[in-house]
């Protein structure tokens, strides 16, 4: 188990806080563990883990407290023989009915320090949320980034090279579990599509009484294939019709967006830079994990460098920013990325092989006149910054702190 200090750093002051810690992400990608990792801090802190409810709803033994009342009545017994503070560890909350009525009066009762997670966007965002209105922290937990996919290889395999560590972390991703299978191929193809057809079946056509089932599979087939691409759903919904599938843009709307609460895609807007306004159309999807689209799809070194650009985009924001595309007239950026009144932009590509690739990317920056950082990264192990615009070979970005 690796300590993902990035995420500990974040939490670590709310330890002990009366506001309830949510921590939220796909599927497997490591909020269990997380919940570990916090109760390992506790104990170095000196409480004894008798103080510790946990509890997993999509354990089977859990099910008959799968309502507010009976959760609430079971967390007031136990917490009854409990001689002090009580700390509450509930995983795959959403499982629960009301599961903010309760939580929240078991904060106002107990005083307990409480840690939740979940697997669905919407899971502070219902009517019930306003019960927790402000009384709540949020932590978006993503699978491994090259960093900590390279700490656990790395001690898996001690003399590996850390170029071959990138090769293998293309093709497998980032969820966590791999590093149980030693990263060996066929089982950790079979790991990803079977978390892919957990989300699917649990965390999509389960949470959203999807009936078109094949519908689905195949929008969100072709999102994966066409991942880093400029997407409209009415071009989506003209290729089906060419298949003699009629279907609407909104229900392709309205699939993709169930597939980004269950935190399978992230949709990134496009950013008028001259105007300064978000667009509403030529949005772009990333996966979650790169990993599952060579399980589902294949492809990963074909298309190394949408992949890639995959890669950087979920680093971005593992370290915070929010991210857009930039367009400036006819030329578009990778990635413009904001945090706290800061700016970053990014440009992605997998070897700068040519002249022209070379004008492409650095070009990019031509009609951006302000002062912040711009980068270009690629695999390129030499250094080619010009014009005050930074290039940066690729996996010494990912490594960057």
């Amino acid at each position: 188990m690796i300590k993902r200090e990035m995420y500990m750093s974040r939490i670590r002051p709310f330890i002990g806080k009366e506001l309830i810690k949510v921590l939220t992400g796909m599927r497997r990608s490591g909020k269990s563990v997380m919940l570990e990792l916090i109760k390992g801090e506790l104990a170095e802190q000196g409480i004894p883990s008798e103080h510790f409810i946990s509890l997993n709803f999509e354990d089977m033994n859990n099910a008959r407290l799968c309502s507010a009342q009976a959760l609430h009545d079971e967390v007031v017994k136990r917490v009854a023989n409990i001689d002090g503070k009580a700390y509450l560890f509930f995983d795959e909350i959403q499982e629960v009915k009301d599961w903010e009525r309760c939580v929240n009066s078991i904060r106002v009762e107990f005083g307990c320090d409480i840690y939740i997670t979940g697997s669905n966007a919407k899971l502070l965002s219902g009517e019930l949320a306003t019960y927790l209105a402000g009384r709540y922290v949020e932590f978006v937990v993503y699978p491994f980034s090259f960093a900590e996919f390279l700490e656990l290889y790395s001690a898996i395999f001690p003399k590996v090279e850390r170029q071959e560590v990138f090769l293998k972390y293309l093709t497998c991703g980032g969820m966590p579990y791999l590093g149980q299978l030693r990263y060996e191929e066929e089982p950790s193809r079979q790991y990803l599509q079977d978390v892919y057809n957990s989300v699917v079946l649990k965390d999509i056509v389960k949470r959203n009484n999807i009936r078109d089932v094949d519908l689905l599979e195949r929008i969100i087939g072709y999102v994966i294939s066409h991942v880093g691409t400029t997407f409209s759903a009415t071009a989506v919904s003209k290729y089906f019709k060419s298949e003699g599938r009629i279907v609407s843009p909104e229900t392709v709307l309205n699939y993709t967006k169930a597939c980004e609460d269950a935190f399978l895609f992230y949709r990134v807007r496009r950013q008028d830079l001259r105007g300064k306004k978000l667009l509403t159309v030529n949005e772009k999807y990333y996966m979650a994990d790169h990993g599952i689209r060579e399980a589902i799809f294949g492809g990963n070194m074909r298309d190394v460098n949408l992949v890639l650009e995959n890669i950087v985009f979920m680093e971005l924001l593992r370290r915070g920013y929010r991210v857009t595309v930039g367009k400036f007239a006819a030329k578009e950026i990778d990635f413009v990325c904001e945090k706290q009144g800061q700016k970053l932009y990014v440009q992605v590509s997998y070897l700068l092989a040519s002249p022209e690739t070379i004008e492409r990317e650095f070009g990019a920056y031509d009609s951006i006149r302000d002062n912040f950082p711009k980068y270009v990264v690629s695999l390129d192990e030499f250094d080619m910054s010009r014009n005050g615009i930074r290039h940066k070979n690729l996996r010494a970005f990912l490594l960057e702190v």
